[in-house]
């Protein structure tokens, strides 16, 4: 994705927005100003982007990122020739929401919605928020934003009946030694990466919609897959879950929960239903795989090599090494 959008770009800065890249080579303005150009240009028809670069070049010249953007946006919404309602119709069928990654445990879950919706959603939470405010709540009105809005994904139940006895299930890996409270080494959770001990501590004993997984202090292979089962299990599938964590293609973050598993050898070739010939490939990677002359071999170990059709190798690895594998 990386890799695509740094070619668009290049594409852009060289076909259609000459002058944006020659302000860019003086050094008149920024690359984020040259980014955010680019962003509204290429929401808008062919025949309207010259006339919008040369009306905006200005104002990127002079203004900071964040009000040059502001200023794009306007811009645009007068450029435009189709109307907003128009646009809108298009554009609420890529609503979405992401999951995305910050430092020191914590993350951002943002959400692209319709913006009658998104303040509708955010107005509720503040109404909430101040509801709990008073002289002994000891949280800001922020804090008590991001609690109302936790506390009301995690139990709420939609008037459909939506989310009724739905839980969400996600691995959280510790060390025994943290686990017994000897040792300070952070915890790993699924699909973000390492979280402080106590909140490792945390879900591992009190949390039922997290599978705790202990790993050995020294070595780190896994003890435990489960709730008080020390032993690796013989379900098959929740040990490659474990293993793999993510789709297994070179580059590919998506999560396992997303993704399908996949034998490297083919079942109609002979391959076998082992944890040596199989992982986890989200469905444009399994597509890919299938389809694009994509080549892989297993290692025991876990560790995947991928073959290109240009002949090009790329070795993924195992997010867990559980060692020795199973006798499955």
């Amino acid at each position: 994705g990386s890799a695509e959008r740094l070619l668009v770009e290049s594409e852009s800065l060289v076909h259609d927005l000459a002058a944006t890249r020659t302000a860019l080579q003086q050094g008149e303005i920024s690359y984020r100003h040259a980014k955010a150009l680019m962003d509204h240009v290429w929401s808008l028809p062919e025949d309207a982007r010259a006339g919008f670069e040369s009306a905006l070049l200005p104002d990127a010249r002079k203004l900071t990122v964040a009000k040059f953007d502001g200023t794009a946006r306007r811009a645009r919404e007068k450029a435009h020739p189709d109307t907003i309602t128009t646009r809108h119709a298009k554009c609420i069928t890529d609503r979405q929401v992401q999951l995305v990654p910050a430092r020191d445990g914590m993350a951002w879950l943002n959400a692209y919605l319709s913006a009658a919706d998104a303040n509708s959603v955010y107005e509720r939470i503040s109404g909430a928020a101040q509801s709990l405010q008073g002289a002994d709540e000891p949280r800001t009105l922020t804090q008590l934003r991001a609690d109302a809005f936790l506390d009301l994904l995690i139990d709420g139940v939609a008037p459909s009946g939506l989310g009724r006895g739905i839980r969400a299930t996600v691995n959280v890996t510790v060390p025994v030694m943290t686990l017994l409270g000897h040792s300070e080494e952070p915890g790993h959770l699924e699909g973000y990466g390492p979280i402080d001990p106590d909140t490792a501590r945390r879900l591992a004993g009190h949390a039922p919609s997290f599978t705790r997984i202990l790993v050995h202090p020294e070595t780190g292979a896994v003890l435990s897959v489960g709730r008080n089962r020390y032993k690796v299990p013989k379900d098959l599938r929740r040990w490659l879950r474990v293993r793999d964590e993510t789709c297994r293609f070179p580059g590919c973050n998506r999560s396992v929960a997303r993704s399908d598993l996949d034998h490297g050898k083919e079942w109609h070739e002979g391959g076998r239903t082992k944890h040596d010939n199989l992982a986890h490939l989200c469905g444009p990677h399994h597509k890919l795989k299938t389809e694009a002359a994509w080549a892989v071999t297993h290692a025991r170990d876990g560790t995947l090599t991928w073959t290109s059709p240009a002949g090009r190798e790329y070795t993924t690895e195992p997010a867990t090494r559980i060692d020795p594998p199973p006798p499955f």
